[in-house]
């Protein structure tokens, strides 16, 4: 029987180390007998160096022999980590354990933010086109200055026309008395203001309603009749004409082009403070006074529609009556339009939509008004309160001058006045003191 492995006969083994030889077999053959491997499914064989040189990717091929070695160790099997079709490799056979895991997809936050940031806007578009209609439908346009007659020309910067009227539109037998407002028919001006802004600041100019002025001629509204020039109060101009005559009254007596006009009443004035949660007002003294309902502490205070309203009408505490009125009235809008604008207000939607709607049930304005023009207007009245502008009523020469048939009037200084209507029509620094 051979004593070679697998059974081989003498016959292989003298073919296995050469024919006719005589020797004995080498030292190695008989240290390490020549078995054959099974050869692994799937197995991979890469180009490789000669007599087992390193392959491509730091591999080696084990047991790769010179050519024409037979059959012996050639089983090309490459070992090394992530062989292409080895075991765990991405071509290969799983590993022990089933091989490495897929890997999870990571989330593509890069995506997800900038859908995230246009859906926001898309919304905020919707809401911010829905409010402007919304509110553009609010706009109560009643005035047309395009009736005023013999306008002046029209000057540098913008000129608004601001009017607190006496009207209890909307005010019930109730609220009048609970306000102190009286029960009187029509309309009068109860405060006057131009806000004139430009590229020198912004001016709010408050003129007295007891002014003396000419009032050019004009056709009655409702009568139809015809009235030549006179001179009266201004707040006779609004009395006879409503606000195309009063506007026109003013361009007559400034030569100061009405651009714009916003008038607001009793109980709209009352309703936007209330929607607002009212305004905050420091005063240095305690006021009282039973016309208006006023009955206020010194110091700083929240003031409702109501109590406001009987802040800005009050008057009788003043030494100079209607001209300390007017700087009480000044300095409350300021204020008002402050808050309004503070972010507790703007970026509140259930204090915001209340404020603008209140506002805006009750605001008449001109025809070529719209929102961004009110807006513009507003933001204007804030910047005076932060210091970007000028307060000031227009220059007296007498506050009690006695008059023909309307009583004590307040007169101006036509030498002063014409200067600082000079320079706002010409949207230059004003350099006028009303002192």
């Amino acid at each position: 029987m051979s004593d070679w492995p697998g059974g081989r006969s003498e016959e292989r083994r003298r073919q296995a180390y050469g024919r006719g030889s005589t020797g004995a077999e080498p030292e190695g053959a008989r240290a390490m007998p020549h078995v054959r491997r099974p050869v692994p499914p799937q197995q991979y064989s890469p180009p490789q160096g000669y007599d087992g040189a390193p392959v491509a990717g730091g591999h080696r091929v084990v047991g790769q022999g010179r050519p024409g070695d037979g059959d012996g160790y050639n089983t090309g099997q490459v070992y090394g980590r992530g062989a292409p079709n080895g075991p765990g490799g991405p071509g290969g056979p799983a590993g022990p354990g089933g091989g490495r895991p897929p890997r999870a997809t990571r989330p593509n936050w890069r995506k997800r933010i900038t859908v995230g940031l246009v859906t926001l806007l898309a919304v905020l578009l919707v809401v911010s086109v829905g409010t402007y209609f919304w509110a553009d439908s609010k706009l109560r346009t009643e005035v047309d200055l395009s009736k005023v007659k013999d306008r002046p020309a029209a000057g540098e910067g913008t000129n608004y026309l601001i009017v607190g009227s006496d009207s209890r539109e909307g005010l019930s037998d109730e609220d009048k008395k609970e306000l102190h407002t009286g029960s009187a028919d029509g309309k009068r001006t109860d405060s006057m203001m131009i806000l004139h802004t430009g590229d020198n600041g912004t001016t709010m100019l408050s003129l007295p309603r007891d002014s003396w002025v000419t009032i050019p001629a004009f056709t009655g509204q409702k009568s139809g009749k015809r009235f030549a020039k006179s001179t009266h109060k201004l707040n006779q101009a609004y009395s006879d004409g409503g606000a195309e005559l009063l506007a026109q009254t003013i361009e007559f007596n400034t030569g100061l082009r009405i651009d714009h006009y916003a008038e607001i009443g009793f109980g709209g004035f009352r309703n936007l403070v209330d929607a607002l949660g009212g305004v905050e007002m420091c005063l240095d003294k305690p006021l009282k006074d039973r016309d208006s309902g006023a009955d206020f502490k010194a110091g700083c205070q929240e003031l409702n529609g109501a109590q406001s309203l009987a802040f800005v009408r009050q008057r009788h505490q003043e030494a100079d009556q209607d001209l300390g009125r007017m700087r009480n009235q000044q300095k409350f809008l300021n204020t008002l339009a402050k808050q309004a604008a503070s972010p507790s207000t703007v970026l509140n939607p259930f204090r915001l939509y209340p404020v603008i709607g209140s506002g805006l049930d009750t605001l008449i304005v001109d025809k070529d008004m719209g929102l961004f023009d009110l807006m513009d207007m507003f933001w204007a009245m804030k910047g005076v309160t932060g210091g970007d502008g000028k307060q000031m009523t227009v220059p007296i020469a007498n506050p009690n001058l006695p008059t023909p048939s309307d009583g004590v009037a307040v007169k101006w200084d036509m030498a002063k006045a014409n200067q600082l209507f000079g320079q706002l029509k010409k949207d230059e620094k004003v350099t006028v003191s009303d002192k």
